[in-house]
């Protein structure tokens, strides 16, 4: 498959009153053409601001995307795109689903003329050619009634046909890459549900390359083709959905798929909880970042980094318990499986 994305070395930090907060660590990752590759970790692990360093949507003066990092999208690299290449970029190219269609959706704008506008800056269609596309579009994220919808405002709209017209916007220039943040948050299961497959369907029927970026393994479970682990700015563990799944090896991972709700589950047994807070970014991590959470914990994670580890071509960690002398240990997601 065709890589159209490429992230190398990825690190941004924030300029804070307290100080630098390096919120993402030399991440490095890549997506080929109608790939889906989710993010996963819990809120502040450094998803979300990876997914805007890809669009450089992140705020000037505060965020700084550091020398030595690389964004290379179909050979172009990014970073170095001047305003024209930019606009071009977002939106032709590259599409993002923000995280909540209530303050993304402009309140004083139909909901259809959001979508023309779109069409008529990146494609040149005239009025009444992005009129007819807007319908075509809200009909295809299945909208009902889509002509006369197209005149509803945002607030007209319940949450997750808020959420269909942002999957709209984001779709009206077929974009090559689509990032997704959080496209299910504050919605019921239901809808969630729906969200889900209409993505699954409409990449399938664009082959569209898809970034997922979720704290909950449960959306991805039957959307994701890989999924890498977030953990304070670094990604700790990456491989296919099977892998990560079936055949996790990180502490953290376990504890992720651990707290996710299992249909065979008594109702009564209580869910796993992790125990304490993510590390301080505004510190320098030297050790293993999730070493003082770790039930695993041995003297050297609070005293090295701990090196990546290849298992597969397509499944990689970096944890001391894959060291050959680290002692062998079953996880409570493991005896639980």
């Amino acid at each position: 498959m065709e890589k159209i994305l490429e992230v190398k070395d990825l690190q941004v930090s924030f300029n804070t009153y307290a100080g630098e907060v390096r919120a993402v660590r030399d991440v490095s990752f890549h997506i080929n053409q109608g790939e889906t590759l989710c993010f996963v970790g819990e809120s502040g692990c450094g998803k979300t601001v990876t997914a805007k360093a890809i669009m450089r949507l992140l705020p000037k003066g505060q965020a700084v995307i550091k020398e030595g990092s690389q964004i290379i999208f179909s050979g172009k690299d990014v970073l170095k795109m001047d305003g024209k290449e930019l606009r071009n970029y977002r939106g032709n190219d590259v599409s993002m689903i923000f995280q909540d269609p209530m303050t993304s959706l402009n309140p004083t704008m139909t909901c259809g003329k959001q979508i023309i506008e779109t069409l008529r800056l990146h494609r040149g269609l005239s009025k009444e050619e992005a009129t007819k596309e807007a319908i075509h579009m809200l009909e295809m994220v299945k909208i009902p009634d889509a002509e006369r919808r197209i005149k509803d405002y945002p607030h007209q709209m319940s949450g997750g046909m808020r959420q269909r017209v942002m999957i709209a916007i984001a779709l009206a220039c077929q974009p090559h890459l689509l990032i997704a943040d959080e496209p299910t948050t504050a919605l019921d299961v239901t809808i969630q549900a729906q969200i889900i497959d209409l993505l699954r369907e409409l990449k399938e029927k664009l082959n569209t390359a898809i970034i997922l970026v979720t704290h909950d393994l449960g959306v991805v479970a039957n959307f994701a083709d890989r999924i890498q682990v977030m953990y304070a700015g670094q990604v700790v563990e990456r491989g296919t959905a099977r892998e990560i799944f079936y055949e996790a090896k990180h502490p953290y991972t376990w504890a992720l798929l651990s707290s996710v709700p299992k249909l065979a589950k008594e109702s009564k047994q209580e869910l796993y909880t992790l125990q304490g807070t993510p590390p301080d970014l505004i510190l320098p991590l030297e050790h293993c970042p999730f070493a003082a959470r770790c039930e695993f914990c041995m003297p050297i994670c609070k005293e090295q980094m701990p090196p990546e580890t290849v298992l597969t071509d397509t499944h990689r960690l970096s944890c001391w318990l894959q060291h050959p002398d680290a002692p062998k240990v079953k996880s409570f997601y493991e005896r639980e499986v």
